[in-house]
């Protein structure tokens, strides 16, 4: 299912709102970006990149042009592309509003496509999957991140103790991303699954993190303010996964995936 225009306009709103101040919440984004470079080659001199989802505020952008490709950095939000665009000047070859679930862009376009926690926010994975491969060059590479299954569980089961909204966005498994790999036809791929922790002094920290990288979209969410005395119920039940060092775990289940053309 192609996400209705509706959705897609809440989610770039929420990522629209949350450019300016993104860098000083994403160092989990970070984290897992730099994973996903690794598996790059060394060099991309000569290549054509393009970086989709590239709304970290177009950090991996700078960095695909550090390694030497000619990089389009993509985005569907237009704010966030202009904080691209602000931190990469001339080092990015173009700037480009672009819905990972229909590109603008020619068939065998580029060399590699990269994109890291975007296509989290795709309903179906089949269809982004499947147009990353059209615009990727025969013999090309496709390098992306999502999240999984069982990302902010701790967070998910703290608001489930105070009321029947959902809070947390729900992910993927490893067989849902098995079988729209399959749909998409990609014949040739790797996924390497990590579980990544970042700790908090609080939840309402790790609350903060999540809105101000712009993750506040959630299907089913209460339209009205959180009432100061609910976010305490929900720290009282967070403080259950509290470490003996006194901080709380925020967990992620993370898909790292590649693919060959």
């Amino acid at each position: 299912m192609v996400l209705d225009n509706s959705r897609k306009e809440a989610i770039a709103d929420a990522f629209g709102r949350a450019a300016a101040r993104y860098d000083d919440h994403a160092e989990f984004q970070r984290q897992v970006g730099h994973e996903l470079i690794e598996m790059l080659p060394e060099s991309l001199k000569g290549l054509k990149v393009l970086d989709i989802g590239c709304g970290k505020t177009g950090y991996f952008s700078a960095l695909l042009a550090e390694k030497g490709a000619s990089v389009t950095a993509a985005d569907l939000s237009v704010e966030m592309l202009a904080q691209a665009e602000i931190r990469c000047g001339s080092r990015v070859e173009s700037y480009q509003q672009a819905d990972a679930e229909g590109l603008p862009f020619d068939d065998d376009s580029f060399d590699i496509v990269f994109s890291s926690l975007a296509l989290q926010w795709c309903d179906d994975l089949s269809i982004p999957l499947k147009e990353l491969q059209r615009v990727t060059k025969p013999r090309g590479k496709i390098y992306f991140s999502t999240l999984l299954d069982g990302s902010l569980y701790e967070l998910k089961q703290s608001w489930a103790k105070i009321d029947t909204y959902q809070h947390v966005n729900d992910f993927l498994n490893e067989k849902n991303i098995k079988v729209a790999l399959a749909q998409s036809e990609a014949s040739v791929h790797h996924l390497d699954l990590r579980t990544i922790k970042v700790w908090y002094s609080s939840a309402l920290q790790l609350m903060r993190d999540l809105k101000g990288i712009g993750a506040t979209h959630v299907s089913g969410r209460s339209q009205g303010l959180i009432k100061k005395q609910t976010l305490l119920d929900v720290e009282g039940e967070y403080s259950r996964y509290r470490s003996e060092s006194g901080l709380l775990p925020a967990t992620y289940e993370v898909c790292l995936g590649a693919i060959n053309l």
